[in-house]
């Protein structure tokens, strides 16, 4: 009995994580016990706070479990540099530096901080594919390089 204004039927996009750890600068895959992440969907526009709100309440209602933690908010990346990594997770330090080497080579800098986080977009379904065909965007926050 809801009616979401604008609504229109549409694909459920794919899950997203922003990844981050506590003191280092950039990302330091050998050290992945100290990852912290969020989990994201993409949502589209015409979903408001409130109607997230009445989603919230609902799930918590029907599948009777606490949904306390899910958070509705805005993130603006600003300029990133992104790539398509194809192959296992475990692999994903080869693709991020050569995104690393091209910024450096043009003029930019990596810029990840507290409030601009490594970010991954799962195109694939890990518990459906073999690693080595998994698709993950990888996106990086830069800025121009100070001179």
């Amino acid at each position: 009995d809801h009616q979401i204004d604008g609504f229109f039927d549409y694909v459920v996009p794919p899950l997203e994580g922003f990844w981050w750890q506590d003191g280092v600068i950039g990302i330091d895959y050998s050290n992945k016990a100290s990852f912290h992440w969020i989990s994201v969907i993409r949502l589209p526009d015409f979903v408001t706070r409130e109607d997230f709100e009445w989603a919230i309440k609902e799930a918590t209602l029907k599948k009777k479990q606490d949904f306390s933690k899910v958070e509705f908010f805005t993130y603006d990346e600003g300029l990133c540099v992104q790539c398509m990594h194809i192959g296992p997770f475990d692999d994903e330090p080869k693709t991020v530096q050569m995104m690393h080497d091209f910024i450096e080579k043009n003029g930019y800098e990596l810029n990840i901080t507290d409030k601009r986080l490594h970010h991954e977009i799962y195109l694939s379904d890990a518990r459906k594919i073999s690693p080595d065909r998994l698709k993950t965007v990888i996106r990086h926050p830069i800025k121009v390089k100070e001179q």
